[in-house]
């Protein structure tokens, strides 16, 4: 009678370990897929952009056509956002996009026709709105790869995550240029 308590009191423990690891398991898979998410959501945003920028280099160049360094500038940094394969590639261009965003509408304040066209208007007015998505995104996409690199990197679950081999996500970060300051002004040059 004993040996059969025995092997009751074995098989009870091997299930309560197995379903451990199975609970830990399915936690991390699912922060992995809640970041594979989170970087949809920045990536989505990041090709709408993408498509703002030809209308806006378009609307730049029937006023601009001197500004060519400028517009090939932006025109390259968003053909690498749209090759950029990991999130690190698409940080990277982003903030190159960036930088030569700023670069455009610097040269678009040298034009005042421009500045009062009304399609130059409303893809600024997009651009700024797609602008907040992707900012607020990037914080959903680094929030959900904290929680993951949190488990795959605490006791128990890294012990799991070692065995299944779940690797720390990559967070979203800014080049040290990116978090300067933006300098705007509304006085006339």
């Amino acid at each position: 009678m004993s040996l059969v308590i025995a092997l009751i009191v074995i098989a009870v423990v091997v299930v309560a370990i197995v379903a451990w690891v199975i609970g830990i398991y399915n936690g991390l898979a699912r922060a992995r897929i809640r970041v594979k998410e989170a970087w949809s959501g920045i990536d989505v945003q990041l090709k709408r952009r993408s498509s703002l920028i030809p209308n806006i280099v378009e609307t730049v160049k029937g006023y601009a056509a001197h500004e060519k360094e400028v517009l090939e500038n932006v025109t390259r940094a968003r053909a690498m956002l749209d090759r950029a394969a990991t999130p690190g590639q698409a940080a990277q261009a982003d903030n190159m996009l960036t930088g030569a965003l700023r670069s455009l509408f610097a040269v678009a304040e040298a034009y005042p026709d421009l500045k009062a066209n009304t399609n130059f208007l409303e893809l600024q007015r997009e651009l700024t709105d797609t602008e907040d998505k992707i900012a607020y995104s990037r914080q959903f996409y680094n929030g959900n790869v904290r929680v993951y690199n949190e488990k795959t990197a605490t006791v128990p679950s890294s012990i799991i995550a070692g065995m299944f081999h779940f690797e720390p996500a990559e967070f979203y970060e800014a080049e040290e240029a990116a978090r300067e300051d933006v300098k705007v002004s509304f006085g006339t040059n």
